[in-house]
């Protein structure tokens, strides 16, 4: 998938009449930081760009949204699975974590994301949090999930479920890639 970070960010903030310094006030990040991610010079972790995304008022699912898309399609297959993960062109930081959606964000009460993690890889240095519930199986590989205070190592065949409002952070300790199939409730992801 061929997906503009950068330039999509800029438009969603213009859109709101929202200067870069606006924007960073609201939301916490330097608007040196949302000039680079604007620039595609750098990649925002998961963190960063919930919060940016926050300060616009749009989720991770509707950002990565292509407009062009309707119809009540009910199957997907694997290649049909929407990207949205929160990386640049560079592929810089947060590389090695895939997150895809079925079906078109918005279209239903009901997010669900298949995520890859490579080795090493995770949602990026700070915990975040989002309005909704989440819950995920394990499928393959191991991932330490941090919810608050607790941190915990699941495996192939464990699963989660959590309150989103509580800041948590998702990282495969290794040595093989971990994935994940997930929901979120409301879909705020």
């Amino acid at each position: 998938m061929d997906f503009d970070t950068g330039a999509r960010l800029k438009e969603e903030r213009e859109k709101r009449r929202m200067s870069q310094r606006q924007l960073a006030a609201a939301t916490g990040v330097t608007s040196g930081m949302i000039s680079m991610i604007e620039q595609n010079r750098t990649s925002p972790s998961v963190a960063t760009m919930k919060k940016i995304l926050t300060g616009l008022g749009i989720s991770l699912g509707d950002f990565f949204a292509d407009e062009a898309e309707t119809g009540a399609k009910w199957h997907f297959t694997h290649a049909e699975l929407r990207e949205i993960t929160p990386v640049s062109k560079l592929g810089d930081a947060g590389a090695g974590v895939v997150f895809r959606q079925i079906g078109r964000p918005g279209a239903a009460a009901l997010q669900m994301l298949y995520e890859t993690y490579a080795p090493g890889a995770d949602t990026g240095p700070e915990l975040y949090s989002h309005d909704a519930e989440e819950a995920g199986f394990v499928i393959s590989g191991q991932v330490l999930v941090t919810v608050g205070e607790d941190t915990q190592l699941l495996g192939a065949g464990d699963g989660y479920l959590f309150n989103s409002r509580t800041p948590h952070r998702f990282r495969n300790p290794g040595p093989g890639d971990c994935v994940i199939v997930s929901a979120c409730t409301p879909p705020t992801f």
